[in-house]
């Protein structure tokens, strides 16, 4: 029988120095899921009611015939979810970088896994 082991120090320091940006990024946004308690947008099924937490990577205002939107892609390490709110232009703090908290129920549209006017809390800084 083979015992795992967690990586000692050196060899995560020396993932670190070896891994590209985005590996590193992904994982600190992982490890970030983890501690608020979030659940990881891989692991989200339709239909679930879901508290993702993440970074938005795109901010995008469409201006439809029917209901203006606006749509937000956050990114938590492990996939994206777009969160969309309808009849919304713009809201304050919703912007390409932030890191909020959002809770809905996880859907599917035209492919995307979305999440439609989510509850949302910024997170500061």
């Amino acid at each position: 029988m083979t015992e795992t082991r967690a990586p000692s120090w050196l060899s995560r320091k020396l993932h670190k120095l070896t891994a590209d940006d985005r590996t590193i990024d992904a994982q600190e946004l992982q490890s970030d899921v983890a501690t608020a308690g979030c659940e990881p947008v891989s692991a989200c099924r339709k239909g679930q009611v879901v508290t993702v937490t993440g970074r938005l990577k795109s901010v995008v205002y469409t201006p439809r015939e029917t209901v203006p939107t606006l749509e937000a892609e956050l990114f938590d390490g492990s996939g994206s979810v777009t969160l969309v709110w309808l009849g919304r232009r713009r809201i304050p703090g919703i912007e390409p970088g932030r890191t909020l908290t959002a809770r809905g129920r996880f859907a599917s549209f035209e492919g995307r896994q979305v999440v439609y006017n989510p509850w949302y809390e910024l997170s500061a800084g």
